[in-house]
């Protein structure tokens, strides 16, 4: 079955954490084997190998800088134009993968229905297709930056990550968008992008589903309600995005899927945090807007943590097939189950994407 990832922090693993992601899982945590630099060293999920083998056709894949020092966390740039930069090497990185036929960029709603087309004939030596979005919004020098990047092809932005951003505040923060965000909300309804509400802090998303019109979508996110986190989204943010007609991705991350969870000591094994956890989130959504129409597959993988964080039954990214077992298994019909892998972003995707 086709899978429509709305989050994978592609770039941010080939550059940053310099991972060669044409290699099969095995071969990246081989080549990392006693690193300990960074969290999740050793123990990655995402690779092209296997986001074909579990029928990953088409991703929304970001571009990521972090948030400006000094009120986010530590590793973020120390200036914007440094963000800017890193994002560029994130570009180039794309522009290769490209080259060597292993990505495609989607740019149109006619461009994602050709790719899909080919992908349902030949997915073994088609390119993997992806939308390019920027996590977090700071490394736009300023917002003249955003037309610039939709020229060479972004088609969604967050506006935050975590910590204080220079146009919103992350969900780690409370309070209202900047003069500077709200400007950027307008020239994003001026250039038509799709608006990524994920890390918003709780005032910044009232105030955004408030006054910007434009296309909405939740990429990676889970229920407030299963496990309480200012990350999560509450139940009257999920209804309002379901009268936005927005699509909320449901994310890997081991501690959004179980109240049990204990940073920096509980394991996915001692846990017993499973695949079927993350359906538990996507059935929530489903419940609150009496269909399957508004959830989708947001995974995350990789974004910053492996197979400790992630379910104790994902090896890697090819695993998530498994979610549309366990929704059958539920007595989700077939139609609902591929509107939850794959259907429903892509619907939202070519409603919301440029024509040509």
């Amino acid at each position: 079955m086709l899978i429509f990832d709305a989050h994978l922090d592609l770039s941010l693993n080939a550059i940053e954490w310099n991972r060669d992601l044409r290699k099969t899982a095995r071969g990246v945590r081989e080549a990392e084997f006693g690193k300990t630099d960074l969290q999740g060293r050793g123990n990655g999920t995402v690779t092209f190998p296997e986001m074909r083998r579990g029928g990953v056709g088409v991703c929304v894949a970001t571009q990521l800088a972090g948030c400006m020092k000094p009120a986010a966390p530590v590793g973020s740039w120390e200036s914007p134009h440094q963000a800017w930069a890193m994002t560029q090497a994130q570009l180039a990185w794309y522009r290769a993968m490209e080259d060597e036929g292993e990505l495609r960029q989607i740019l149109s709603s006619t461009s994602l229905a050709k790719h899909l087309k080919e992908w349902e004939i030949d997915s073994l030596n088609t390119p993997i297709g992806y939308i390019l979005s920027l996590e977090g919004a700071d490394s736009l020098i300023d917002i003249s930056y955003l037309e610039r990047a939709y020229n060479y092809g972004l088609r969604a932005i967050g506006l935050s990550h975590f910590g204080a951003g220079r146009y919103a505040l992350g969900h780690d923060c409370n309070g209202p968008l900047s003069e500077a965000g709200k400007e950027l909300l307008k020239e994003l309804s001026k250039l038509e992008m799709i608006l990524d509400i994920t890390h918003l802090s709780e005032p910044s998303f009232w105030q955004v589903i408030d006054t910007f019109e434009g296309p909405i979508w939740a990429s990676h996110h889970n229920c407030r309600a299963l496990v309480n986190d200012p990350r999560q989204l509450s139940n009257e943010q999920i209804e309002a995005l379901i009268q936005r007609g927005a699509i909320i991705g449901s994310a890997f991350d081991a501690w959004m899927l179980t109240p049990d969870w204990v940073r920096g000591e509980s394991t996915p094994e001692k846990t017993n945090v499973r695949i079927s956890n993350v359906v538990d989130h996507i059935d929530h959504v489903c419940q609150i807007a009496g269909n399957s129409k508004h959830s989708g597959i947001g995974t995350d993988l990789d974004g910053g943590f492996g197979t400790e964080q992630s379910p104790a039954d994902l090896n890697s990214i090819a695993d998530v097939t498994s979610v549309a077992t366990i929704l059958l298994d539920r007595g989700y019909s077939e139609s609902d189950v591929n509107s939850i892998m794959h259907g429903n972003f892509v619907r939202f995707a070519i409603e919301s994407l440029p024509s040509q």
